[in-house]
C-alpha cells in the first residue's frame, strides 16, 4: 500500500481491523471477530492445466521474519493479497476460509501476517496463536 493511500475497509473484517488498529476496539474483541471471520490465504498454484492442480496438499505462502520464526501470510480479502503477490508470483490461487480452520490446520510455533505489506495489518505471535487454538 503506499503511504498516500486510505485505508478504506471493504468488508465487515477490515472494518474491525481498522477499528482495533485506531484504538477503538480492544485487541480481544479483535481476534474473536477474527476467529470466526474468513481469511483469504494464498496458495502456491503448480497447476499443469488450468483448474487443475497436481498436489492435494496446498501450499500456503509461509514467511520468515527477522528472528528466524516461520509466519503464515493471510489477508482479509483477495484483493488485499495481490499487491503483496506480485513479490511471489508462484502464488496465483488462494483459499478463502474461516481463520479458526486455518490455526487448526497449522503447525505449532508460527506466527500469523494479517495483510503483510498492507499499512493496517496485524501480527500474530505464536505464542499468541497457541493460547487461541
Amino acid at each position: 500500500m503506499m503511504e498516500n493511500e486510505v485505508f478504506i475497509p471493504k468488508n465487515e473484517l477490515e472494518k474491525k481491523l481498522l477499528a482495533a488498529w485506531e484504538g477503538s476496539l480492544s485487541g480481544d474483541e479483535f481476534m474473536h471477530e477474527l476467529m470466526v471471520s474468513e481469511v483469504f490465504m494464498p496458495i502456491e498454484d503448480d497447476e499443469v492445466m488450468p483448474g487443475v492442480q497436481r498436489s492435494a496438499h496446498a501450499q500456503p505462502l509461509v514467511l520468515e521474519a527477522e528472528d528466524g520464526v516461520k509466519v503464515l501470510a493471510v489477508f482479509t480479502s483477495p484483493d488485499r493479497a495481490k499487491p503483496f503477490l506480485k513479490d511471489y508470483p508462484q502464488y496465483g490461487g488462494g483459499l478463502l476460509t474461516e481463520f479458526k480452520w486455518v490455526l487448526e490446520k497449522m503447525g505449532a510455533g508460527h506466527g500469523v501476517a494479517l495483510n503483510p505489506g498492507c499499512e493496517v495489518g496485524f501480527d500474530m505471535e505464536p505464542e499468541m496463536l497457541s493460547q487461541l487454538s
